[in-house]
């Protein structure tokens, strides 16, 4: 098992454009579930990893993100240009690092530390310079597709926009969590192409990258439920606080 050193980054740059439809500007991730902030269960969650060795990446109204958590190490990302641009803008954090990176969003405060940490535990194990977290869910949601060969091995994510009938059929989803290599993440992000439905760089082309370079990733692929449910609109909000009230 390799026992390489981890840091994590978590994507905090979003506005959360359709969740102000109540006429607050918070940034996505400082809306607040049963009085915390979304930030504040990602990072509960994440406590296994230091706080000086986890990266928040933040963007619109950064000032109150970094107040708010001012034990963490922060990164800008400048421009709104996708998910890959995202991460890319917290490598000036990590120079120099050759260890593993864990990578989450911070608008999905349901995600439990056992499953931070089994997703952890697999990319150990596998050896792998890739692990995604993906997970079965009976809920509708807006997430990439986990598409798979015949003999079950994984070929490739596609993102709900850009997904045929047939592919939106698929009930693996990804969950837009991984474990990387770090020094294989950053070359695979340098190589990132915008030629999609949102004229974005996705983190979800990255695993495809790399098992076109050799690097067959790992998949650690869960019975996740309402753990995986992102806050993008006020309904999912209240989706959150009843499942975070249901835990307490």
């Amino acid at each position: 098992m390799s026992d390489k050193p981890l840091k994590a980054i978590v994507l905090a740059a979003g506005k959360g454009t359709r969740m102000r439809t109540d006429g607050c500007d918070l940034p996505k991730v400082m809306r607040l579930a049963c009085g915390k902030p979304l930030l504040h269960y990602v990072l509960q969650s994440l406590d296994f990893i230091p706080p000086e060795d986890t990266i928040v990446v933040v963007g619109y109204q950064k000032e109150r993100v970094m107040e708010a958590f001012p034990a963490y190490c922060f990164a800008e990302q400048k421009e709104q240009l996708g998910t890959g641009h995202a991460v890319l803008s917290a490598f000036e954090a990590l120079e120099g690092f050759e260890g593993d990176v864990l990578v989450c969003c911070g608008d999905m405060p349901l995600i439990r530390r056992e499953t931070y940490f089994a997703l952890t535990e697999t990319h150990r194990r596998s050896g792998a310079l890739c692990t995604m977290l993906t997970g079965t869910s009976d809920l509708e949601l807006p997430y990439g597709r986990v598409e798979r060969d015949a003999a079950g091995n994984f070929l490739r994510i596609v993102e709900q926009k850009d997904c045929s009938p047939a592919q939106l059929s698929i009930r693996e989803l990804n969950a837009g969590v991984y474990v990387f290599d770090a020094t294989a993440l950053q070359g695979a992000l340098s190589m990132l192409k915008n030629n999609n439905a949102s004229g974005e760089y996705y983190l979800t082309d990255v695993p495809d990258l790399l098992r076109l370079d050799g690097h067959e990733p790992e998949v650690c692929m869960l019975e996740l439920g309402s753990e995986i449910i992102g806050v993008n609109t006020p309904e999912q909000l209240k989706e959150v606080e009843s499942v975070l009230s249901g835990r307490k």
